[in-house]
């Protein structure tokens, strides 16, 4: 671990590994989901392992490597991954079912430029990713932890929003998506706050041809449900 990411992690409050952003809802998996784990985790699943990892050699190759922290049930990630072959892409995810299905999609799809983890976003960031090594960073639809006294859970907070910063290149982008107003109100002014980064549009960014337009999403902007994007790169 160099000395830089040794300053990065000392520097991580203590209760920011304390609270987690995420409950574990399990949920029920179907028997797909659970032979797609059994089979193809081996394969393209990374266990947590502490220390600054070698992901060209986990992917085979070097390539523009992005972050995506809690892809749900997997079907933009898998969608980005299949449109962006020269591009290589970790998915996060803490939810069974959703990793199952996504390992049924990579098997599905034939995807070779794709990898799952499920551990806790903060640890895998901090210990596992380099400086600098980051060409983007994906974090759509988050958990938004609507209710006032819970907001401390969200995941975009000031202290790991420096922590991502630094994960990235120089030009490297943050990209968040949310459907709570109030959440991407939050988004706004810790991403702002962040001298590092900057924002790449005068306030919300509009949705980026990469990420994909989901059912869910399209019903509710069809119902009149606002969705805001931001996109921020770093100096």
């Amino acid at each position: 671990m160099t000395e830089k990411s040794k300053t990065v992690l000392s520097d991580l409050p203590e209760h920011l590994r304390r609270i987690r952003s995420f409950v574990r809802r399990e949920g029920r998996l179907t028997e797909g989901q659970s032979s797609a784990i059994e089979t193809g985790w081996p394969r393209w699943g990374v266990d947590f392992t502490p220390g600054m990892t070698n992901w060209d050699t986990i992917f085979g190759r070097s390539a523009p490597r992005y972050l995506e922290i809690g892809f749900g049930m997997g079907g933009a990630t898998a969608e980005i991954a299949r449109n962006h072959p020269a591009n290589d892409y970790l998915g996060i995810e803490v939810h069974r079912p959703g990793v199952g299905n996504l390992l049924k999609l990579i098997a599905q799809d034939g995807l070779t430029n794709l990898r799952i983890m499920t551990h806790d976003a903060v640890d895998v960031v901090s210990e596992m990713i380099a400086p600098d090594s980051l060409d983007g960073i994906l974090i759509f639809f988050p958990d938004p932890w609507h209710k006032k006294r819970h907001h401390k859970r969200r995941l975009i907070q000031p202290e790991f929003v420096r922590i991502l910063a630094t994960r990235l290149k120089q030009g490297g982008t943050i990209h968040c998506a949310t459907d709570w107003e109030n959440y991407a109100e939050q988004m706004l002014e810790v991403l702002s706050a962040e001298p590092s980064i900057e924002n790449t549009a005068s306030g919300y960014a509009e949705r980026p041809a990469y990420r994909p337009l989901t059912k869910f999403e399209n019903r509710g902007l069809k119902l009149g449900h606002g969705v805001w994007d931001l996109v921020f790169r770093k100096k």
